[in-house]
């Protein structure tokens, strides 16, 4: 491609919207444009690469014997319904009617819809294992949307469905996909980790995320290094250590204190004298039409994830201060769970505490001294705090660390949940009806890209891995006037075409270091640069994601780039 011709534009300038390095490279590279609030257009460039990213998900799930079909993104309310998820997605969901007053909405994804259709054509069991699997576009109302596309409005997944007769069949399909999933991400040239995760608004018994280590990432992970435990934030259990609030430590007498001035965890401490592993923070939460307390030690966040799961609810929000005040009789600040008339969910660290100090619902005071089961009742006593470095490993008790990361894919085991729901079922050997055992396995295609941008970048702009680069060499001659450079120039161009390698020829009438700053930028992984020498077929052979260069022949500068191109995007 004619770069002259090509429809681009570079930014020198990083847009005060981005904040995360994928964002800000996309933008300045032309890969996309911004039509709204988490709604990006992709551009010629960035459409490439996306495409590339496509087709290796699509020769991995083909690989897999998965069989590709595309669903509609426009959806009836029906099946939704059905399975109980027309309520759960809650306000992500972007719903609408048709003039007829019939309810649709934008696909937030397609388990519901999978499992009706294979309902209506598959009835015997000799047609299973089967795996289905589209890539297409789907909708979230995102509250927050941010990053670019790692958490945006429209995205497009793909998403893959196994239907199997037993939880054996399932185990294998599972796998399958776990092999594909990891074989994909290898071909991008990820750094990834596979963690176990919670099953969230997809339901089912059990599921991984492939997390992709970077500090930007929303995803938090905490792993082992002494056994290869790894789960993310909301799956990982915690395990409660046990010291000064063992049962052989004695009760003291409950006080009520005044607290004028202190209502933080660090006025507390400073107040009090004494360490945050000392309080018990009482939080009170709305959970759908329900208000709740949760407590967790003062030093310690709490999980609302694990507080969801726990409740069963839809939506989970921090009480306003008119709701704290009402429930607790005092202001923010001073909420503790003595005489609450509300449910209280409390850490099952904070069960083993002794003498603690929570708030007196009361303005202005605390108690000291607290302990369960003595000064108040738990509802229910479970882990809901979030894990931390350096907690013990729930496998084999050594410290674990935690990173943050970008969720790239994810598989479930669904089992019966939407089989059940729709009356998904199949007739075994016998005649007799079965529900179909499901499994569900997702992966972004737009975060996938945004992930390889995050971990292949420098100063200078992206830096592409050969397989999935918008195109694979730039041909670069710094004097477009010249006609001996231009000449050498297009034969090198011709011949790279002709061997299969995707090829741009920046031919525009500009400054050498212009052209050099938009190659860097958009990450073209070989650079062909044709200066002074072309008269003696001499050029300059330059990899993006190395500082020098080598001076070449330009025979011997298309054979290379040639061999590292098959080299860059053999299948293995």
């Amino acid at each position: 491609m004619r770069v002259s011709k090509m429809f681009f534009q570079t930014l020198r300038e990083v847009p005060a919207e981005a904040e995360i390095a994928s964002h800000q490279l996309m933008l300045r590279a032309g890969l996309m444009r911004k039509l709204a609030s988490g709604i990006y257009s992709f551009l010629p460039l960035g459409y490439r690469v996306f495409r590339k990213i496509e087709q290796i998900v699509r020769e991995e799930m083909d690989r897999a014997g998965a069989q590709e079909l595309i669903m509609s993104a426009l959806l009836p309310a029906e099946a939704y319904q059905a399975s109980g998820r027309w309520e759960v997605f809650g306000a992500e969901m972007f719903r609408l009617k048709d003039r007829g007053g019939r309810e649709f909405c934008l696909g937030p994804t397609h388990e519901e819809i999978f499992t009706d259709t294979v309902k209506s054509v598959t009835r015997s069991y000799r047609s299973l294992p089967l795996t289905l699997y589209q890539i297409q576009t789907k909708y979230r109302d995102e509250r927050r949307p941010r990053f670019g596309v790692m958490r945006s409005r429209e995205f497009v997944m793909k998403d893959a469905y196994s239907f199997d007769r037993d939880e054996a069949g399932l185990d294998i399909s599972y796998k399958n996909m776990y092999d594909a999933y990891c074989r994909i991400f290898d071909r991008l040239g990820l750094d990834y980790i596979i963690v176990d995760a919670d099953t969230g608004a997809m339901g089912g018994s059990g599921s991984q995320e492939f997390t992709v280590k970077s500090s930007i990432g929303e995803s938090v992970i905490a792993y082992c290094e002494a056994c290869g435990y790894a789960a993310n934030d909301e799956k990982a259990e915690c395990i409660v250590q046990k010291g000064c609030g063992e049962e052989k430590c004695e009760e003291l007498n409950l006080e009520k204190v005044a607290t004028p001035d202190a209502r933080t965890i660090d006025e507390l401490m400073n107040f009090f004298g004494c360490s945050a592993k000392e309080f018990a923070k009482t939080l009170i939460y709305k959970a759908d039409d329900k208000v709740v307390a949760a407590m967790v030690r003062g030093d310690r966040e709490l999980n609302e994830t694990k507080l969801q799961n726990i409740l069963g609810c839809i939506e989970l929000e921090m009480a306003d201060s008119e709701t704290v005040e009402k429930v607790t009789g005092a202001a923010v600040g001073f909420a503790g769970p003595i005489g609450l008339k509300i449910d209280v969910i409390v850490d099952s660290e904070v069960a083993e505490m002794k003498n603690f100090v929570v708030g007196a619902n009361e303005t202005g005071y605390h108690y000291k001294n607290v302990n369960i089961n003595r000064d108040f009742k738990a509802t229910i006593v479970k882990d809901i705090r979030t894990i931390k470095e350096g907690d013990p490993c729930p496998k084999c008790g050594a410290p674990v660390k935690v990173e943050f990361g970008i969720e790239v894919g994810h598989i479930f085991k669904l089992g019966t949940k939407y089989s059940k729901a729709l009356n998904c079922v199949y007739l075994d050997e016998n005649g007799k009806e079965n529900p179909m055992i499901m499994g569900c396995y997702g992966i972004g295609i737009n975060r996938s890209m945004a992930a390889v941008i995050e971990q292949n970048n420098d100063e200078n702009g992206i830096i592409w891995p050969i397989a999935i680069a918008p195109y694979h060499v730039i041909v670069i001659p710094v004097n477009t006037t010249d006609s001996v450079q231009m000449e050498l120039a297009e034969k090198i161009y011709s011949e790279l075409m002709a061997k299969g390698v995707e090829v741009m020829l920046d031919d525009r009438d500009e400054r050498p270091g212009v052209k050099f700053k938009d190659a860097d930028l958009i990450g073209i992984p070989i650079r062909i640069t044709v200066g002074k020498k072309a008269n003696e077929g001499i050029v300059e052979y330059k990899r993006r994601k190395e500082k020098d260069f080598t001076v070449i022949s330009a025979e011997q500068a298309i054979e290379m780039a040639k061999r590292e191109v098959e080299e860059g995007c053999a299948v293995k």
